[in-house]
Protein backbone atom coordinates (compact mmCIF):
# COMPACT_ATOMS: atom_id res chain seq x y z
CA UNK A 1 0.00 0.00 0.00
CA UNK A 2 1.24 3.47 -0.90
CA UNK A 3 -0.16 6.52 0.89
CA UNK A 4 0.73 9.98 -0.37
CA UNK A 5 0.29 12.94 1.98
CA UNK A 6 0.16 16.40 0.41
CA UNK A 7 -0.82 19.89 1.43
CA UNK A 8 0.64 23.37 1.82
CA UNK A 9 3.68 24.19 3.89
CA UNK A 10 3.07 24.10 7.63
CA UNK A 11 -0.29 22.32 7.54
CA UNK A 12 0.77 19.23 9.54
CA UNK A 13 1.90 16.65 6.97
CA UNK A 14 4.95 15.48 8.93
CA UNK A 15 3.03 14.72 12.11
CA UNK A 16 0.33 12.83 10.20
CA UNK A 17 2.94 10.78 8.33
CA UNK A 18 4.56 9.56 11.55
CA UNK A 19 1.29 8.70 13.26
CA UNK A 20 -0.04 6.86 10.21
CA UNK A 21 3.23 4.98 9.71
CA UNK A 22 2.93 3.55 13.21
CA UNK A 23 -0.61 2.37 12.50
CA UNK A 24 -0.12 0.80 9.06
CA UNK A 25 3.44 -0.60 9.35
CA UNK A 26 4.88 1.89 6.88
CA UNK A 27 8.18 3.56 6.12
CA UNK A 28 8.32 7.22 5.16
CA UNK A 29 9.84 8.73 2.00
CA UNK A 30 10.57 12.44 1.82
CA UNK A 31 9.09 14.38 -1.13
CA UNK A 32 10.38 17.84 -0.29
CA UNK A 33 12.99 19.18 -2.71
CA UNK A 34 14.86 21.09 0.02
CA UNK A 35 14.91 18.38 2.68
CA UNK A 36 17.06 16.10 0.52
CA UNK A 37 19.97 18.42 1.36
CA UNK A 38 22.25 18.00 4.34
CA UNK A 39 22.49 20.88 6.85
CA UNK A 40 19.33 22.62 5.63
CA UNK A 41 17.39 21.86 8.79
CA UNK A 42 15.72 24.83 10.42
CA UNK A 43 14.81 26.68 7.23
CA UNK A 44 13.16 23.58 5.78
CA UNK A 45 11.43 22.60 9.06
CA UNK A 46 13.05 19.19 8.64
CA UNK A 47 11.79 16.48 10.97
CA UNK A 48 13.88 16.10 14.13
CA UNK A 49 15.41 12.75 15.03
CA UNK A 50 13.22 12.39 18.12
CA UNK A 51 10.11 13.17 16.06
CA UNK A 52 10.79 10.14 13.83
CA UNK A 53 9.98 7.89 16.81
CA UNK A 54 12.36 5.23 15.52
CA UNK A 55 10.55 4.86 12.19
CA UNK A 56 12.60 4.52 8.98
CA UNK A 57 12.75 7.78 7.02
CA UNK A 58 14.21 7.86 3.52
CA UNK A 59 15.61 10.52 1.14
CA UNK A 60 16.33 13.03 3.88
CA UNK A 61 19.89 14.44 4.07
CA UNK A 62 21.14 12.50 1.06
CA UNK A 63 23.10 15.16 -0.88
CA UNK A 64 25.50 17.96 0.00
CA UNK A 65 24.18 21.47 -0.38
CA UNK A 66 26.70 22.18 -3.16
CA UNK A 67 25.42 19.27 -5.26
CA UNK A 68 22.94 19.77 -8.09
CA UNK A 69 20.15 17.29 -7.36
CA UNK A 70 17.50 17.17 -10.08
CA UNK A 71 14.00 15.79 -10.41
CA UNK A 72 15.55 13.05 -12.56
CA UNK A 73 17.72 12.05 -9.60
CA UNK A 74 14.78 12.13 -7.22
CA UNK A 75 12.56 10.09 -9.55
CA UNK A 76 15.21 7.36 -9.72
CA UNK A 77 15.87 7.38 -5.97
CA UNK A 78 12.22 7.50 -4.96
CA UNK A 79 11.15 4.64 -7.22
CA UNK A 80 14.03 2.53 -5.92
CA UNK A 81 12.93 3.18 -2.34
CA UNK A 82 9.29 2.41 -3.10
CA UNK A 83 10.20 -0.96 -4.60
CA UNK A 84 12.66 -1.74 -1.82
CA UNK A 85 10.12 -1.00 0.94
CA UNK A 86 7.26 -2.87 -0.74
CA UNK A 87 9.51 -5.88 -1.35
CA UNK A 88 10.18 -6.02 2.39
CA UNK A 89 6.45 -6.33 3.00
CA UNK A 90 6.09 -2.83 4.41
CA UNK A 91 3.76 -0.04 3.35
CA UNK A 92 4.97 3.29 1.95
CA UNK A 93 4.09 6.82 3.00
CA UNK A 94 5.31 9.50 0.59
CA UNK A 95 5.10 12.92 2.23
CA UNK A 96 6.15 16.42 1.27
CA UNK A 97 5.24 19.60 -0.48
CA UNK A 98 7.06 19.33 -3.81
CA UNK A 99 4.33 18.31 -6.19
CA UNK A 100 6.58 17.79 -9.20
CA UNK A 101 8.73 15.29 -7.30
CA UNK A 102 5.62 13.27 -6.51
CA UNK A 103 4.21 13.54 -10.02
CA UNK A 104 7.49 12.47 -11.61
CA UNK A 105 7.83 9.47 -9.30
CA UNK A 106 4.28 8.17 -9.31
CA UNK A 107 3.44 8.78 -12.97
CA UNK A 108 5.09 7.88 -16.26
CA UNK A 109 7.45 10.82 -16.55
CA UNK A 110 10.42 9.92 -18.74
CA UNK A 111 13.39 12.21 -18.23
CA UNK A 112 16.63 12.09 -20.10
CA UNK A 113 19.61 11.75 -17.80
CA UNK A 114 20.95 15.16 -16.86
CA UNK A 115 17.64 16.88 -17.49
CA UNK A 116 16.59 19.11 -14.61
CA UNK A 117 12.92 19.89 -15.02
CA UNK A 118 11.49 22.22 -12.38
CA UNK A 119 8.12 23.73 -11.60
CA UNK A 120 9.95 26.58 -9.81
CA UNK A 121 7.55 26.39 -6.87
CA UNK A 122 9.72 28.68 -4.77
CA UNK A 123 9.75 31.43 -7.43
CA UNK A 124 7.06 33.98 -8.20
CA UNK A 125 5.88 34.57 -11.76
CA UNK A 126 7.91 37.79 -11.85
CA UNK A 127 11.07 35.96 -10.77
CA UNK A 128 10.56 33.30 -13.46
CA UNK A 129 10.06 36.01 -16.08
CA UNK A 130 13.24 37.77 -14.98
CA UNK A 131 15.18 34.52 -15.31
CA UNK A 132 13.81 34.05 -18.84
CA UNK A 133 14.94 37.56 -19.75
CA UNK A 134 18.47 36.55 -18.82
CA UNK A 135 18.28 34.33 -21.90
CA UNK A 136 15.92 36.18 -24.24
CA UNK A 137 12.99 38.55 -24.48
CA UNK A 138 9.49 37.08 -24.39
CA UNK A 139 5.95 38.29 -24.95
CA UNK A 140 4.45 35.71 -22.56
CA UNK A 141 2.27 37.50 -20.00
CA UNK A 142 3.56 37.45 -16.43
CA UNK A 143 0.30 35.80 -15.27
CA UNK A 144 0.69 32.82 -17.62
CA UNK A 145 2.74 30.73 -15.20
CA UNK A 146 2.37 27.48 -17.15
CA UNK A 147 3.96 28.91 -20.30
CA UNK A 148 6.64 30.73 -18.32
CA UNK A 149 7.65 27.52 -16.54
CA UNK A 150 7.72 25.58 -19.80
CA UNK A 151 9.89 28.19 -21.53
CA UNK A 152 12.36 28.55 -18.67
CA UNK A 153 12.81 24.79 -18.51
CA UNK A 154 13.45 24.68 -22.23
CA UNK A 155 16.02 27.46 -21.97
CA UNK A 156 17.80 25.90 -18.99
CA UNK A 157 17.80 22.32 -20.30
CA UNK A 158 18.37 22.35 -24.05
CA UNK A 159 16.84 18.87 -23.88
CA UNK A 160 13.43 17.44 -24.66
CA UNK A 161 11.30 15.76 -22.03
CA UNK A 162 8.82 13.06 -22.99
CA UNK A 163 6.11 11.84 -20.67
CA UNK A 164 2.73 10.26 -20.27
CA UNK A 165 1.71 12.40 -17.32
CA UNK A 166 -1.71 10.85 -16.79
CA UNK A 167 -0.48 7.25 -16.53
CA UNK A 168 0.06 6.26 -12.89
CA UNK A 169 2.72 3.61 -12.30
CA UNK A 170 1.47 2.64 -8.84
CA UNK A 171 -1.79 2.14 -7.02
CA UNK A 172 -1.76 4.84 -4.36
CA UNK A 173 -4.10 6.87 -2.18
CA UNK A 174 -3.69 10.62 -1.97
CA UNK A 175 -4.40 12.34 1.34
CA UNK A 176 -4.53 16.14 1.42
CA UNK A 177 -4.46 18.27 4.56
CA UNK A 178 -6.05 21.70 4.47
CA UNK A 179 -7.31 24.49 6.67
CA UNK A 180 -8.84 27.91 6.18
CA UNK A 181 -6.50 30.42 4.58
CA UNK A 182 -6.23 32.85 7.49
CA UNK A 183 -5.36 30.05 9.91
CA UNK A 184 -2.76 28.65 7.52
CA UNK A 185 -1.15 32.05 7.05
CA UNK A 186 -1.03 32.52 10.82
CA UNK A 187 0.63 29.09 11.17
CA UNK A 188 3.17 30.00 8.50
CA UNK A 189 3.99 33.35 10.08
CA UNK A 190 4.43 31.82 13.53
CA UNK A 191 6.57 29.02 12.10
CA UNK A 192 8.95 31.53 10.55
CA UNK A 193 9.20 33.30 13.92
CA UNK A 194 9.95 29.91 15.50
CA UNK A 195 12.65 29.27 12.90
CA UNK A 196 14.35 32.54 13.78
CA UNK A 197 14.15 31.78 17.50
CA UNK A 198 15.56 28.30 16.82
CA UNK A 199 18.66 29.64 15.08
CA UNK A 200 17.84 30.10 11.38
CA UNK A 201 20.18 33.08 11.09
CA UNK A 202 23.03 31.06 12.59
CA UNK A 203 22.25 28.15 10.25
CA UNK A 204 22.30 30.41 7.20
CA UNK A 205 25.50 32.16 8.31
CA UNK A 206 27.19 28.76 8.68
CA UNK A 207 26.30 28.09 5.03
CA UNK A 208 27.28 31.53 3.73
CA UNK A 209 30.34 30.29 1.85
CA UNK A 210 28.18 27.79 -0.07
CA UNK A 211 25.66 30.23 -1.56
CA UNK A 212 27.56 30.89 -4.77
CA UNK A 213 27.81 27.18 -5.64
CA UNK A 214 24.46 26.03 -4.24
CA UNK A 215 21.31 26.45 -6.31
CA UNK A 216 19.30 25.19 -3.34
CA UNK A 217 20.49 28.09 -1.16
CA UNK A 218 20.08 30.67 -3.91
CA UNK A 219 16.50 29.65 -4.73
CA UNK A 220 15.07 28.01 -1.58
CA UNK A 221 12.59 29.92 0.57
CA UNK A 222 14.09 30.55 3.98
CA UNK A 223 17.58 30.89 2.53
CA UNK A 224 17.54 33.02 -0.63
CA UNK A 225 16.02 35.93 1.28
CA UNK A 226 19.25 36.31 3.29
CA UNK A 227 21.32 37.19 0.22
CA UNK A 228 20.33 40.86 0.40
CA UNK A 229 20.92 40.80 4.16
CA UNK A 230 24.50 39.65 3.60
CA UNK A 231 24.89 42.48 1.08
CA UNK A 232 23.55 44.89 3.74
CA UNK A 233 20.70 45.81 1.40
CA UNK A 234 17.96 44.59 3.78
CA UNK A 235 17.50 44.46 7.51
CA UNK A 236 16.91 41.21 9.36
CA UNK A 237 13.31 42.30 10.02
CA UNK A 238 12.77 42.81 6.28
CA UNK A 239 14.21 39.37 5.57
CA UNK A 240 11.84 37.73 8.07
CA UNK A 241 8.83 39.46 6.52
CA UNK A 242 9.96 38.40 3.05
CA UNK A 243 10.28 34.77 4.13
CA UNK A 244 6.75 34.92 5.53
CA UNK A 245 5.40 36.48 2.35
CA UNK A 246 7.19 34.02 0.06
CA UNK A 247 6.04 31.10 2.21
CA UNK A 248 2.41 32.24 2.00
CA UNK A 249 2.63 32.63 -1.78
CA UNK A 250 4.26 29.21 -2.02
CA UNK A 251 1.38 27.66 -0.08
CA UNK A 252 -1.08 29.10 -2.61
CA UNK A 253 0.90 27.61 -5.50
CA UNK A 254 1.02 24.24 -3.73
CA UNK A 255 -2.77 24.19 -3.41
CA UNK A 256 -3.13 24.97 -7.11
CA UNK A 257 -0.71 22.22 -8.15
CA UNK A 258 -2.16 19.50 -5.93
CA UNK A 259 -5.76 20.29 -6.85
CA UNK A 260 -5.07 20.23 -10.58
CA UNK A 261 -2.56 17.40 -10.79
CA UNK A 262 -3.68 14.73 -8.32
CA UNK A 263 -6.81 12.83 -7.21
CA UNK A 264 -6.61 14.15 -3.65
CA UNK A 265 -9.08 13.44 -0.85
CA UNK A 266 -8.92 16.54 1.34
CA UNK A 267 -9.22 16.64 5.13
CA UNK A 268 -9.81 19.75 7.22
CA UNK A 269 -7.23 19.61 10.02
CA UNK A 270 -8.54 19.67 13.57
CA UNK A 271 -5.78 21.63 15.30
CA UNK A 272 -7.60 21.58 18.64
CA UNK A 273 -7.35 17.77 18.59
CA UNK A 274 -5.04 16.52 15.84
CA UNK A 275 -5.81 12.97 16.94
CA UNK A 276 -9.27 13.41 15.36
CA UNK A 277 -7.66 14.12 11.99
CA UNK A 278 -5.35 11.11 12.34
CA UNK A 279 -8.28 8.86 13.25
CA UNK A 280 -10.43 10.08 10.36
CA UNK A 281 -7.68 9.53 7.79
CA UNK A 282 -6.78 6.11 9.22
CA UNK A 283 -10.40 4.95 9.26
CA UNK A 284 -10.89 5.98 5.63
CA UNK A 285 -7.72 4.14 4.59
CA UNK A 286 -8.85 0.98 6.38
CA UNK A 287 -12.37 1.22 4.94
CA UNK A 288 -10.98 1.62 1.42
CA UNK A 289 -8.71 -1.38 1.96
CA UNK A 290 -11.65 -3.46 3.22
CA UNK A 291 -13.78 -2.44 0.24
CA UNK A 292 -10.99 -3.42 -2.14
CA UNK A 293 -10.77 -6.86 -0.56
CA UNK A 294 -14.52 -7.31 -0.86
CA UNK A 295 -14.36 -6.26 -4.48
CA UNK A 296 -11.71 -8.87 -5.21
CA UNK A 297 -13.90 -11.72 -3.99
Amino acid sequence: MIIVIVGPTGVGKTKLSVELAKKINAEIINADSMQVYKNLNIGTAKILEEEKEGLPHHLFDIVDVDEFYTVFDYQRDCREKIEEILNRGKNVILVGGTGLYMKASLYDYQFQKGTSYHDYESLSNEEILNKIKEYQDTDIHVNNRKRLVRLLNKLENHEAISSNKDCALYDFKMIGLTTERERLYDIINKRVDWMMESGLLEEVESLKSHFEASKALRTGIGYKEFIDYFKKQKTLEEVVEEIKKNSRHYAKRQYTFFRHQFPVKWYEVDYECFENTIHQVYQDIMNDKRDEKLGDR
